[in-house]
């Protein structure tokens, strides 16, 4: 039976290299794949999915009105769907959970989505929040910290300070975010060669 996927870490773990090495594993067995990413994340254009090692691959950009059921069941009558892959899942709303989980369910395709679980706050994205709710498999993909320890958290990054203040959603890479562990993010320290912040908290 087909199940939808939650693939989950922190910032700089692999999840777009993971993604498309998943969608060529499926294209080099003749399969069909739909790839589709948050139209938010603009960051090499809208519509693509590239990964730091500088691979990349084409996605349909999801837009907040995006119905991706709709979108599917018309890409599916062309040409049948074996797979579909979705990137940057956390900025997706309920209803786009939703509409993957009638894709999995009413058409028995495979839906894998990647994506952060919790922003630099530590509170669930929207998302990320529904995913683990309908989520058939739910997996991490593991990163460390500058410490070496298991990175858990993303800390947004502001003049080589972590900083707590802001939007939830914020579009950046590893200028902006770092994967800390969650010792190094409750102190506040981001990097090696980094003086941890002032006691009172003044810098977050």
């Amino acid at each position: 039976m087909a199940q939808l996927f939650f693939r989950y870490s922190t910032m700089n773990a692999g999840k777009s290299m993971e993604l498309i090495r998943v969608a060529h594993n499926y294209l080099e067995h003749g399969k069909h794949v739909l790839v589709m990413t948050s139209g938010l994340d603009d960051r090499f254009g809208r519509g693509v999915v590239k990964s730091r090692m500088g691979l990349s691959i084409s996605a349909i950009p999801i837009d907040e009105d995006t119905n991706i059921l709709s979108l599917f069941m018309g890409e599916n009558m062309r040409e049948l769907i074996d797979c579909v892959l979705v990137d940057e899942v956390q900025f997706l709303k309920r209803h786009h959970v939703e509409e993957l989980v009638e894709i999995v369910d009413s058409f028995e395709c495979p839906v894998i989505c990647y994506g952060l679980k919790n922003d630099f706050q530590n509170e669930l994205f929207e998302g990320s929040k529904y995913l683990l709710i309908y989520a058939d498999k739910i997996e991490e993909i593991k990163t460390i910290c500058w410490c070496g320890r298991k990175a858990i958290m993303t800390a947004r990054v502001q003049d080589g300070k972590k900083s707590g203040a802001g939007n939830q959603i914020l579009i950046g890479g590893d200028e902006m975010y770092v994967s800390l562990c969650r010792k190094h993010y409750n102190d506040g320290r981001v990097g090696p060669n980094l003086p941890m912040p002032d006691s009172d908290g003044s810098d977050l």
